[in-house]
């Protein structure tokens, strides 16, 4: 058996709601899915989508690598060594994390299809529900605190709040979501590299001393001075979680050698795929790091696989998967939904997508 084909498709779908944080304002998904055919027809899928502001990647570009590298890597092997094919994907290319990622996903799904399990067994687990936060898009704080009020309404009991737009106003944002919401939900930040080193610790404290109890603050400064990170996490009480410091092994280590941050989050279009996100977990917990796994902004594909991973891995902290909720409508047929505060992955082989939508453009190796 040999894999056959590799295709890719360049999908666009509309946001129901502005996705808005310290980096950027989003409309809409923008992203590339890629499909592995073995010579039975059988597919199995992977998403590269597009986040100039975070990882750098485009659809031109993974579609670019997929096309000119990875497919031609590909075709004509063994799909059922698993481990061999991600391998020869992490070796063909530097960088282009996104494009491995879809393609190393993409590997697992086509795996677990020809095995006939979803591709959450085929990673160890059996668990077919996974709870996720919801992301409170930034805004004033009579805006945050009404769609806290509305995603609690709906069951969500995690709420991640997007600060890091206006240091001096992002404590009256958290006092307005607690007021909103009570004792009833949890409370995530997420500044996405918005504050100063200075700036981080008074929002912080301002946030202890008011006793509004937040659970953790996500990747309060650049993410390039681990050494303002780590002087962060120093001066508060409050966890500090790491994202868009940490992309691979590499900096996973470095951020636990400096004490930089307390958890970090776990992206597979950042590190490149699950191959590498299940290492980065592993050396994370024998560390004594804890996880996150979250996403950038993907469809179903790309959470479900993420969704899968966290499912997988019981010592992961509740999932950050709510992407896909953000949606208007599904450029996918299958795969997960969600449920109130769950994201539900299908009884069904591999990712349970069975076809992707025509929305802009499709090309074939």
């Amino acid at each position: 058996m040999t894999i056959a084909a590799v295709r890719t498709h360049r999908l666009t779908a509309p946001l129901h709601t502005p996705f808005v944080t310290a980096l950027r304002r989003a409309t809409t998904v923008d992203t590339l899915v890629v499909e592995v055919i073995d010579a039975d027809g059988r597919s199995g899928f992977g998403e590269a989508p597009q986040v100039w502001q975070v990882t750098g990647a485009s659809v031109a570009g993974a579609e670019a690598c997929v096309r000119e590298l990875l497919a031609p890597t590909l075709t004509g092997r063994d799909p059922d060594d698993l481990t061999a094919r991600c391998v020869e994907v992490r070796r063909a290319v530097a960088g282009n994390e996104a494009a491995r990622c879809a393609v190393d996903v993409a590997l697992h799904d086509l795996a677990a299809r020809r095995l006939g399990v979803p591709l959450v067994r085929l990673l160890g687990g059996t668990r077919l529900r996974m709870p996720t936060d919801i992301t409170l898009a930034a805004g004033n704080a009579t805006e945050v605190a009404a769609a806290a009020r509305r995603r609690h309404a709906e069951g969500f009991g995690v709420l991640k709040v997007k600060v890091g737009t206006d240091a001096a106003g992002d404590l009256d944002r958290v006092r307005a979501v607690r007021a909103a919401i009570g004792g009833g939900a949890r409370i995530r930040l997420d500044a996405n590299q918005g504050w100063t080193p200075r700036e981080a610790v008074r929002v912080i404290r301002g946030i202890e001393d008011a006793g509004l109890d937040v659970e953790l603050v996500e990747q309060p400064v650049d993410r390039r001075d681990l050494d303002g990170l780590a002087w962060v996490s120093d001066r508060v009480r409050t966890p500090i979680l790491a994202d868009e410091s940490v992309f691979d092994l590499r900096d996973l280590m470095e951020m636990i050698r400096r004490r930089a941050a307390d958890l970090v989050n776990v992206k597979l279009a950042k590190c490149g795929g699950l191959s590498t996100a299940r290492t980065l977990l592993e050396v994370a917990a024998a560390h004594g790091v804890g996880t996150v796994v979250g996403s950038m902004m993907e469809s179903q594909v790309g959470i479900g696989a993420a969704a899968s991973l966290a499912a997988a891995s019981p010592g992961t902290a509740v999932a950050d998967l709510d992407a896909a909720w953000w949606l208007a409508w599904s450029p996918v047929a299958g795969g997960i939904r969600y449920d109130a505060a769950s994201v539900v992955l299908p009884d069904s082989p591999g990712l349970g997508i069975t076809s992707v939508a025509e929305v802009k453009m499709q090309t074939e190796d």
